[in-house]
């Protein structure tokens, strides 16, 4: 599938109101961004739970693309450290597999705006599997 259709079938309403793209996608690797302006807390920063929502996105779609479009994929948890703050442009975020396994994977994501980290996040996600059709 392409990247839009990955897209549509995975990423959601929350990603689309909140402008995700895609920019690469792999069951190891996503990469994604959003912009800071409409993710914004009072104060005109970006939201750290924007943060959380692109973290376990890109994992979350990566993750998917692991267990193919009759499987399934539900976060279980998530840690993120907010290391500094953005107020213009892009947040990018790469989310690396750490270990894929049968039932559950996770992801290392680095989030960063300019160039500079301003989230470091950690993703585990359950895995539901296709089953394989049954012998006759």
């Amino acid at each position: 599938m392409t990247l839009p259709e990955w897209h549509h079938m995975a990423a959601g309403a929350l990603a689309d109101k909140m402008g995700l793209e895609f920019l690469e996608l792999t069951p190891s690797r996503c990469v994604g961004r959003m912009p800071v302006e409409g993710n914004t807390q009072p104060m005109g920063l970006w939201h750290g739970g924007a943060s959380c929502v692109l973290a376990e996105t890109l994992a979350s779609v990566a993750a998917f693309v692991e267990v193919g479009p009759t499987g399934a994929v539900t976060g279980v948890d998530i840690n993120a450290t907010h290391h500094r703050s953005a107020t213009a442009g892009w947040v990018v975020g790469t989310a690396t597999a750490i270990r894929i396994g049968g039932h559950l994977a996770t992801y290392d994501v680095v989030l960063e705006n300019e160039g500079r980290r301003i989230c470091s996040a950690r993703i585990t996600v359950f895995l539901k599997r296709p089953r394989p059709p049954r012998a006759s």
